[in-house]
């Protein structure tokens, strides 16, 4: 059970990134806000009560390894509409999560034409929810995939005259990459891409 020392130590950590994607999307600069983006994450996993890193791990910690920036990675997307379909997206802990594909983003990296199918949480209030695997996953990169954004937590990148911003220099590892004692929605096989993302965090 969850004391409320936790509950309030986990609310801070969520103020924490909800300040943090708000400065990101007010940069003029997509490159300094992933840099402020990489380095406050950096320091909130060494310091912050609520880090996904075991607490004997964080005096140590030197940071999290990247892909270097690659400005052809980041996306405006206008969204094209998708029939509506409810999953339960397994978990890292053998539990679901309940999401509604809402739309789909179409992409081209490097040459090749793929789409995400991007998700709603399907709890209290909602969220935009986008993870992705790669054929760097289980390679350079976590082998159960990285998250893009996650609304519900202060992952969101935003959107620019009416487009949505998926910017893979701010792919990063969900929590159950470094713990498995944190409990984290996978990404469901639509989201496969065959295609290499090296950008954003790499395997820790």
């Amino acid at each position: 059970m969850r004391t409320v020392e936790d509950t309030l130590s986990l609310l801070d950590w969520k103020r924490h990134i909800f300040d943090l994607y708000r400065a990101v999307r007010a940069h003029d600069d997509p490159r300094a806000a992933r840099e402020l983006w990489r380095f406050t994450k950096d320091d909130l996993f060494r310091s912050h009560a609520q880090s996904p890193l075991p607490e004997e791990k964080r005096a140590s910690f030197e940071g999290v390894p990247y892909f270097d920036y690659d400005p052809a990675l980041r996306f405006l997307v206008s969204l094209e509409e998708a029939e509506p379909e409810r999953y339960d997206i397994a978990s890292s802990r053998d539990g679901t999560y309940s999401f509604t594909r809402f739309a789909r983003a179409p992409l081209n990296i490097a040459g090749t034409d793929v789409e995400l199918e991007v998700y709603w949480l399907e709890a209290y209030g909602g969220g935009v929810f986008v993870p992705f695997r790669d054929s760097t996953s289980g390679k350079s990169t976590y082998g159960a995939g990285r998250y893009l954004l996650d609304t519900v937590k202060g992952s969101d990148l935003g959107e620019v005259d009416g487009r949505l911003v998926i910017d893979f220099n701010f792919a990063y590892n969900p929590s159950c990459s470094y713990d498995p004692q944190w409990d984290c929605p996978l990404a469901p096989p639509p989201n496969w891409l065959r295609v290499p993302v090296e950008a954003g965090e790499r395997y820790p």
